[in-house]
């Protein structure tokens, strides 16, 4: 069990890691978007890519030590949370004192990595806004003005000038 139990703490660990790294590169992202860096961006998001498909893997390998812990503890692998492995470990206070000080980290590094995921959701919502303003701009600039002609209902006809952008005809 004690190997299990150090297998465990080293994934964690290890996840940690990437998802510090993925924070970073989060943060880095951040002032891409800013800047309306395409080509950075493309390149940023392979980096994130790599860093989740390690991410996969490490996750792969933690199910696996927890099916062998429960296996090993005769319990069921969703009873096995970190919260409950560090109640067990009651009577192996150097690893509960491990166990409880990732978890931790663990939670800070996943909080930070939220944060900075829900700032760059909202700069790219506002940069989309921005382009679709654009667009709506440039699309109005291509097009006539309309005429304030009525109908007999005092709505307007909505009849637009003609290319020139005046009507000399009257």
């Amino acid at each position: 069990m004690a190997s299990l139990m150090e297998d465990f703490i080293s994934v964690l660990d290890q996840e940690n890691g990437e998802y510090q790294r993925l924070a970073e590169l989060s943060h880095e992202k951040k002032q891409i978007i800013i800047d309306g860096d395409i080509p950075a961006l493309e390149e940023i998001t392979e980096r994130e890519q790599e860093i989740a498909g390690i991410l996969k893997n490490l996750e792969n390998k933690r199910e696996e030590v927890v099916k062998d812990m429960s296996i090993v503890l005769s319990k069921d692998p969703e009873e096995l949370t970190i919260t409950n492995m560090i109640a067990f470990l009651n009577k192996q206070p150097e690893e509960q004192r491990k166990l409880t000080e990732l978890r931790e980290r663990l939670r800070e590094t996943l909080e930070k990595l939220n944060d900075i995921n829900q700032q760059n959701e909202e700069l790219l919502r506002l940069a989309m806004e921005m382009a679709e303003f654009d667009l709506t701009l440039f699309r109005s600039m291509r097009q006539a003005p309309e005429t304030a002609n009525y109908d007999k209902r005092a709505n307007n006809t909505g009849d637009l000038l003609g290319n020139s952008g005046f009507d000399a005809r009257q």
